[in-house]
C-alpha cells in the first residue's frame, strides 16, 4: 500500500500523523479491507448525536459489535447497494466535474488516516482540493436541495445530517477547510465552505476515545468467553450475493 506523509518535505516540522492513501480507490476490496474495523467518519454519527452528546443507544452498540466482529475477523461483510448509493456514486462524479471547472483542481485520495490520539481515525475524502481544502459531494433528493439553498446556503451553515462527518473529515486530514457539494441533478449546485470547528472536534475525540476503550474492554470480554465455553471454530462459507 503506498502512503505519503502529509509534511513530506518539510524539514523543520515534525512528522505529520495524516497518512494519505493514494493507492485506494473508494469500493475496491483494498479499500474495504483498509478500513476493516476502523472507527471512520462515515460513522462518526453512530457514536455522537447532533447536540454533540456520546450516543449510548442500539445503534451505537450494534457499531461496536460491527467494528470488534471486523477486529476479530479481518473481514467486512458484505452490503446491499441500493438505487440511492448508486445514484450517488453518478452524482459525485457529475459534482467534481463541475467543482474542478467553476472552483478548483481536485485530486483523488481513497483514505486518510490519522493516529495522533492513541487510536487510528480513517477518513474516505471525496476529493481534495488545492493545497489545504477538501471536497465532500453529496447526492440529494430534489426536495432537500431547496431546503439547502433555502435554509443553508445563505447562512452559509451545514446541513445537521452532514456537520459531524465534514468535521471528523477536517480532523483526520488537518486541511484547513471542506467544501460541501449538494447536488441534484436539473437544480443549481450548491458548494458551501466549512472550516474546522474546535467544540465539534473535541466531542469528536471524546466519543471516539471513550468508544475505543470500550471496544478494547470489549474485545478481551469476547476472547475470555471463547476460551471458557468450550466454543467449536467454524469455517466461513463464501456465497455470492444476486441482487
Amino acid at each position: 500500500m503506498q502512503i505519503i506523509d502529509h509534511a513530506e518535505g518539510r524539514a523543520s516540522a515534525p512528522p505529520s500523523s495524516v497518512r494519505l492513501h493514494t493507492d485506494l480507490y473508494q469500493g475496491t476490496d483494498e479499500w474495504i479491507a483498509a478500513r476493516c474495523g476502523m472507527l471512520t467518519a462515515s460513522e462518526m454519527g453512530l457514536i455522537l448525536t447532533p447536540t454533540l452528546k456520546a450516543a449510548r443507544n442500539e445503534r451505537e452498540r450494534a457499531h461496536l459489535y460491527e467494528l470488534l466482529a471486523q477486529r476479530v475477523t479481518r473481514y467486512v461483510e458484505p452490503r446491499y447497494i441500493g438505487d440511492d448509493m448508486l445514484r450517488g456514486q453518478e452524482d459525485e462524479v457529475e459534482a467534481l466535474i463541475l467543482y474542478a471547472k467553476h472552483y478548483a483542481p481536485t485530486e483523488a485520495v481513497g483514505f486518510v488516516t490519522n493516529d495522533k490520539w492513541g487510536f487510528t481515525l480513517g477518513y474516505s475524502p471525496d476529493a481534495l482540493a488545492g493545497s489545504d481544502g477538501l471536497v465532500e459531494v453529496k447526492s440529494r433528493r430534489q426536495k432537500f436541495q431547496v431546503e439547502t439553498f433555502i435554509v443553508h446556503v445563505a447562512a452559509g451553515t451545514i446541513p445537521a445530517d452532514f456537520l459531524i462527518q465534514i468535521q471528523t473529515g477536517l480532523l483526520v486530514s488537518e486541511r484547513a477547510w471542506c467544501d460541501l457539494v449538494s447536488y441534484s441533478g436539473g437544480l443549481p449546485m450548491a458548494v458551501i465552505r466549512t472550516y474546522p470547528d474546535d467544540v465539534v472536534q473535541a466531542a469528536i475525540l471524546s466519543a471516539a476515545g471513550d468508544f475505543e476503550d470500550r471496544l478494547t474492554k470489549a474485545k478481551a470480554a469476547y476472547f475470555d468467553a471463547v476460551a471458557t465455553s468450550k466454543a467449536i471454530p467454524t469455517k466461513r462459507i463464501n456465497r455470492e450475493i444476486i441482487l
